[in-house]
């Protein structure tokens, strides 16, 4: 019988949640939602030496803004929870299966101090060996339950000894796995050292706890970066080990996420280096270090979910432009590519501006009527902003754009453009602007009426467009440029635009 595609997100709460991260985890979700599957959030905190204080609570927040819902995971629950590894290892889940390791002759205890480690290490160096690693041959020579006799084993134990337990990695033995993305995985046991799976503190390494969760949570389908790639064949033989051959999920490592110049992966502290976000949200350290988001920046969640899909995918036609079920719809491992996708910024933007213009007005109004109204400008009215917006709305990349470009539309300028003014301003400007507030006063004010008497007036005077036109502009908005003049005259309504006109007479050129 088919098994159901059950997915995992897992990540460590050792810091805030890269964008390469999201991605894994956007897969992971259009996978199982392609299928019918379950999507699973499960926290592997097993290094307690690097647990980051307010990490967890962040992974959530970002899931969330991204619209990635999870089935079933911290702080949901589910039927395989609980779903923090430091929980599930509380109820010795772990040890269970690290004494089955040991007991069938899988796995073995070691008793090596740091110092001996690293005198091994050197050894194998001055040798010129190749390996340098805890591995099928070193081991013979080291301090651990291979070497020792059973009885100085259990006396080291019950004396409390520091130990770890190791995996006991065959020797000249082929491992392999197929990956969904990059075909058969081929590895000679020989190159595989004798990992460490359970510490002397109790807890199991990652190896270890990743294996057995999977195992237990019934995973059917590991969807993960490629920096995990190298741990497939230790994995693969965990599972057989542990007599889990037949219900091994399949796996799939995904490229990575490289800087836009293709120079290598795209870290955590390039963002703000190179000027924009690598994280979902905002992330506040513990010891004060900020770094910016794509929430905080502006960005529409939709984009950039938009853009990381099409980042090591490709659905294979010329579309672009995805809802979040499109993705689902379309998505599939086999058009994962194999090599690193090049992050760009400014595409990322064009997403973002896509998004913004596809709003309605009357839907970007309600986005920034909390920053209108925290700036205290007097007209908050919801029809007022929309059609700000809708004026707006093809000039900005940003939510915050359509503020800081049009304040013009909540409050008359105190200054002009010093450049227009200079370039633009004309002796006979005043006049002008003098003969149009007469004009202006007189007759309907919407945009097209607005025109026409403009129009008219120009025709009958013998000017050109550029003049009057500028000078008008100047008058009611401080620039030399924006949208058409006569939308925004008619959206300022009469008494502001006539009041702007008169002052502009006063003040423009003093």
């Amino acid at each position: 019988m088919e098994r159901k595609v059950r997915v995992r997100f897992a990540p460590s709460p050792t810091g805030p949640l890269h964008i390469g991260g999201v991605r894994t985890a956007l897969y992971n979700y259009l996978f199982a939602k392609k299928y019918g599957g379950d999507f699973i959030l499960r926290i592997e905190d097993t290094d307690q030496t690097r647990y980051v204080a307010g990490a967890e609570d962040y992974i959530i927040e970002s899931l969330k803004w991204c619209g990635l819902k999870f089935d079933e995971g911290v702080g949901l629950g589910g039927e395989y929870g609980p779903y923090r590894q430091s929980e599930r290892n509380e109820l010795g889940i772990y040890k269970k299966y690290v004494d089955q390791l040991l007991a069938d002759g899988h796995a073995y205890y070691a008793f090596d101090t740091p110092e001996e480690l690293e005198q091994m290490r050197e050894r194998l160096k001055t040798a010129g060996g190749s390996s340098q690693q805890y591995d099928s041959v070193s081991r013979l020579t080291m301090k651990n339950s291979l070497t020792l006799s059973a009885e100085e084993v259990t006396r080291k134990i019950a004396a409390g000894e520091h130990y770890v337990v190791r995996v006991k990695i065959p020797s000249n033995e082929e491992v392999k796995f197929k990956d969904n993305i990059r075909g058969w995985v081929v590895v000679d046991s020989a190159n595989l050292d004798d990992k460490v799976l359970y510490k002397s503190d109790g807890m199991p390494t990652y190896h270890m706890a990743n294996v057995v969760d999977d195992y237990l949570m019934k995973i059917t389908h590991v969807i993960r970066g490629e920096e995990w790639l190298p741990s497939g064949p230790l994995h693969v033989l965990l599972y057989r080990f542990l007599g889990w051959k037949d219900v091994m999920p399949e796996f799939a490592h995904l490229p990575l996420l490289l800087k836009p110049d293709g120079n290598g992966k795209l870290s955590k502290r390039d963002g703000d280096r190179l000027g924009f976000p690598v994280f979902p949200i905002e992330w506040k350290s513990p010891d004060g270090e900020v770094y910016s988001g794509y929430r905080e920046s502006g960005y529409f969640p939709e984009a950039m979910i938009n853009m990381l899909a099409l980042l090591g995918w490709n659905p294979g036609t010329e579309q672009e432009i995805f809802s979040l079920q499109e993705l689902v719809d379309a998505f599939s491992l086999d058009k994962v590519g194999k090599s690193g996708s090049k992050f760009d910024p400014e595409k990322t933007k064009w997403f973002n501006e896509h998004y913004l213009r596809a709003k309605s007005n009357e839907e970007l109004a309600q986005l920034i009527k909390p920053v209108v109204l925290e700036h205290k400008f007097v007209n908050s009215k919801d029809e007022f902003l929309a059609d700000v917006c809708g004026l707006m709305k093809e000039r900005a990349t940003f939510l915050n754009d359509i503020i800081e470009k049009s304040t013009y539309f909540f409050e008359a300028p105190k200054t002009y453009d010093a450049e227009t003014v200079k370039k633009k301003w004309k002796e006979e400007s005043s006049k002008i602007v003098e003969d149009l507030v007469v004009v202006f006063s007189n007759i309907e004010f919407k945009a097209a009426t607005l025109e026409e008497a403009f129009k008219k007036y120009i025709e009958e005077k013998g000017l050109g467009f550029g003049v009057p036109m500028t000078a008008i502009r100047l008058a009611i908005t401080g620039v030399g440029g924006g949208p058409h003049l006569f939308d925004i005259m008619e959206v300022i309504g009469k008494e502001e635009s006539i009041n702007r006109l008169n002052s502009g007479i006063k003040n423009i050129n003093k």
